[in-house]
């Protein structure tokens, strides 16, 4: 994937984001069907709830720049699984596809505007949209996406890599 040479204020975070997204989906890629309830201790994630947050989290980014705030008090979410890699890479692929053009038309004003999480009256933190893009989304990903690579590795699903080769994929 390239990224635009306009200079836009956006610019800084495709050249993260479109590597990260290249690696999320090959990591995506390999979810091994029929493990959805497994998890590593009792304390994890289960692997399809984990899998379904990283395809997902895509829209963050697109909610941060499009929005002022996220409220769980009011937000309605719902945690989803999804039973196949194909089922995943759809989801992934679709928040992808809403996340480009919300990046593309943000300009310095709207990546220094704050957006806020909060639950109901509790607010977590307040902070300017392009530093939430980077730190809420893309280093997001990245922390679950790692942590998706130890689930497999304990199943023994074969790693792609991620900044260079993988024991699973040598150069």
């Amino acid at each position: 994937m390239t990224t635009s040479s306009s200079g836009s204020p956006a610019d800084t975070i495709n050249t993260d984001l479109d590597n990260e997204l290249a690696t999320t989906r090959r990591m995506l890629e390999r979810f091994p069907a029929g493990q959805n309830d497994w998890r590593p201790h009792e304390k994890s994630m289960t692997l399809g709830r984990l899998a379904a947050h990283v395809a997902e989290l895509p829209q963050y980014g697109t909610m941060i720049i499009t929005t002022d705030e996220m409220d769980f008090a009011t937000s309605g979410y719902k945690p989803t699984t999804y039973d196949t890699a194909e089922a995943l890479l759809a989801v992934f692929d679709e928040k992808v596809k809403t996340l480009r053009p919300a990046l593309a038309a943000a300009d310095a004003t709207v990546l220094a505007s704050p957006w806020t999480l909060r639950n109901g009256e509790q607010v977590f933190f307040t902070r300017p949209k392009g530093e939430l893009v980077r730190h809420m989304m893309i280093n997001h990903l990245v922390h679950h996406r790692a942590q998706l690579g130890v689930y497999y590795r304990m199943l023994d699903v074969a790693l792609p890599g991620s900044y260079g080769p993988s024991a699973d994929e040598p150069m």
